[in-house]
C-alpha cells in the first residue's frame, strides 16, 4: 500500500489515520464538565466513538473507487464514475469531507491524513 503525499492514480492508496478531531473534542470536553454535565458528557462520548472510528475504519483509494474497510473486510464502495461533487470543508482546519453521488450525499468526518486525501481526491475524482 502506499501511504506518500504523491501518488499515482493506478496505485492503492490507504490513507493514514489523523486523532485531530476526537483529541480536540475531548480536551474541550474536560472543562465543559464543569459548566455544563451532559454538553461535556455529549462531547466526551463524541470524541470517543470518532477515535474509535479512527482507529478502525481505513480509507483506500484505488484505480476505480473509493473504499471504505473495517479492518480487513470491506464495508462500502463508492465508484468514482458515480461521483458528482466533492468538497472539504474549512481548508485552514479540515473537519468534514462531503461527496455527491448520483443517488446519495455523504458527509464524513476528517479522522484521516487531510493532506492525502486532498491529493487522492484532486488526481481520482477532478472537480469540474
Amino acid at each position: 500500500m502506499a501511504t506518500s503525499y504523491t501518488s499515482n492514480p493506478v496505485s492503492t492508496v490507504e490513507l493514514k489515520p489523523s486523532y485531530n478531531i476526537p483529541v480536540v473534542l475531548v480536551l474541550v470536553a474536560i472543562p465543559l464538565l464543569f459548566v455544563q454535565l451532559w454538553v461535556g458528557l455529549f462531547v466526551t462520548l463524541l470524541g470517543l466513538f470518532l477515535m474509535f472510528q479512527a482507529v478502525t475504519i481505513r480509507l483506500r483509494f484505488t484505480a476505480t473507487d473509493l473504499d471504505i474497510y473495517r479492518g480487513d473486510k470491506l464495508i462500502r464502495s463508492f465508484p468514482y464514475r458515480e461521483w458528482l461533487n466533492w468538497r472539504i470543508f474549512w481548508n485552514r482546519v479540515p473537519i468534514l469531507f462531503y461527496f455527491k453521488e448520483i443517488n446519495s450525499i455523504h458527509f464524513l468526518p476528517i479522522i484521516f491524513d487531510p493532506k492525502t486525501l486532498k491529493v487522492c481526491l484532486e488526481e481520482r475524482c477532478p472537480r469540474s
